[in-house]
């Protein structure tokens, strides 16, 4: 384990409260531009970690810790590995893209929205480089705050305060199950050394390295499980997304489908506490990712509005991932990684597609599009570009990490591979349907024959989503090589 000797990791999460904070000291109309330098500064610290990063390294670097609450063993414990490094800079892109997004459309209250922007890039940063399981916790239930408001505030339904507080309650109803999972953990440490509360461990190095008993292990690992699988989402935990798609924000939406933090609890926590349990129920996970691959795509293919379509897709194309970490090799488990990591770019890019759209035409229905191809030539390749890599074709990023999981699915689990194939195949259909009759033919509305192209600050960040959607489908070693050591860590555990 390598120990910083300069807090890189706590500057990264601190600067955007900070930013957050200058906010409310200068006048209001400078709100826009404290985010986004605030957020660009967080982009070049990420990248500082990246660039100082030791891939041959399976352990967590640049590792941070002190005393928080010494009377319960809780510390403020952070580091990052090579599962989650690539992640960092990854989401304080798609968070500034978001900013870029709501430059424009949002006119009421600007500086309480982009406040609350910064604080949950804020917490969301912390969720990936959290050690401590209560710190991981905090990082992970504060995530709720900044949404509640952001989607009942801003959302375009006429059922936005539904959407938040449905959110909400699927979120603390999926921490209850968390928490116990995190305690049981702690208490089993106590048990064996020193007694409650001095023997309580929750740091999440020492409880990789000492694992509970095989009847604990399947407590923990079903609670675990659910907590991360509401956040996911998994089904039949699902209801939530397409709800949240259709009445809050398309860039708020572009992040909750672009980040997918349940997915990487499972991988970061689930599994690896208790590995017994988890390699025991492989079949339960390949079910359930198998069952979301279809169920996502037949829904994804029956419906007439994108940002609902796009809702589905994304919990269908979770289901891979699911089925990638169901196989426990390493092609699966690389191949989960990287299409968590194309999940940002692809599924935070076609989102944020959308929104332009949206932003441009005032809806995303399949009766107020068609022809928008003439009007908006370069939104319309962007989001065909973002719609090939969705679906997997060779020369994107959707590629190596589909390839790889189906392959590793082949091997462990014939059927749900097989399965899996079928449903890659309804994801083409679905996308290719909807992109000929919303984007091709005559056009069918005044307002789409009068919208005006993406330029200037939009064209500029969807470019580079798009430059990262061809660079990592051309050279998939620049990911691959970053999270083989820590994937082979993992796998022996």
């Amino acid at each position: 384990m390598y120990e910083s000797t300069f807090p890189w990791i706590s500057l990264m999460i601190i600067s955007l409260p900070v930013g957050a904070a200058l906010m409310w000291i200068l006048p209001s109309r400078y709100a826009r531009i404290v985010a986004l330098v605030t957020a660009l500064f967080d982009l070049m610290l990420t990248l500082s970690l990246l660039f100082r990063f030791d891939a041959s390294n399976p352990d967590f670097q640049f590792v941070e810790r002190h005393s928080w609450i010494p009377t319960l063993n809780i510390e403020y414990a952070v580091g990052i590995d090579g599962m989650s490094v690539l992640f960092l800079p990854l989401t304080v892109l798609l968070f500034i893209a978001v900013v870029v997004a709501s430059w424009n459309s949002i006119r009421t209250m600007p500086r309480l929205f982009f406040t609350l922007l910064l604080l949950l890039e804020s917490v969301t940063l912390g969720i990936f480089c959290a050690l401590d399981t209560i710190l991981f916790f905090l990082f992970w239930e504060a995530t709720l705050i900044p949404l509640y408001f952001l989607i009942s505030l801003w959302g375009i339904g006429p059922h936005r305060r539904y959407a938040a507080v449905k959110y909400t309650m699927f979120m603390l109803a999926g921490g209850v199950p968390l928490l116990f999972g995190f305690l049981l953990l702690a208490f089993d440490q106590a048990g064996m050394s020193g007694g409650v509360p001095a023997g309580l461990v929750f740091d999440y190095v020492t409880l990789l390295n000492n694992p509970i008993p095989g009847e604990l292990q399947t407590l923990v690992f079903f609670l675990l499980f659910i907590g991360f699988a509401v956040k996911t989402p998994l089904f039949p935990f699902h209801t939530w997304l397409p709800t949240v798609a259709m009445e809050g924000p398309i860039a708020i939406a572009a992040l909750m489908t672009g980040l997918k933090l349940g997915a990487y609890g499972l991988i970061r926590f689930a599994v690896p506490l208790a590995p017994k349990a988890a390699v025991e129920y492989h079949w339960l996970l390949a079910g359930l990712g198998v069952t979301g691959i279809l169920y996502g795509a037949v829904m994804a293919l029956s419906q007439s509005n994108l940002r609902r379509m796009l809702a589905y897709s994304s919990i269908s194309h979770v289901g891979l991932v699911v089925l990638g970490i169901a196989s426990f090799n390493l092609q699966g488990i690389q191949g989960a990684l990287f299409q968590l990591i194309n999940f940002t770019i692809v599924a935070g890019g076609i989102f944020l597609v959308t929104g332009y759209l949206h932003h441009r035409v005032g809806s995303t229905d399949m009766v107020s599009l068609g022809g928008v191809a003439r009007t908006m030539p370069l939104l319309t390749t962007f989001f065909f570009l973002f719609g090939l890599a969705a679906m997997g074709v060779p020369g994107t990023n959707g590629f190596p990490a589909e390839f790889l999981i189906l392959v590793s699915a082949l091997k462990t689990h014939t059927g749900a591979g097989l399965a899996a194939l079928f449903g890659v195949v309804i994801g083409a259909a679905y996308f290719l349907g909807y992109y000929r009759r919303a984007f091709l033919g005559p056009v069918q509305s005044g307002v789409v024959a009068d919208a005006l192209d993406i330029w200037g600050k939009e064209l500029l960040i969807v470019a580079v989503f798009a430059l990262l959607v061809i660079a990592l489908g051309l050279y998939p070693a620049a990911v691959l090589d970053l999270t083989e050591a820590s994937s082979r860590a993992w796998l022996g555990r």
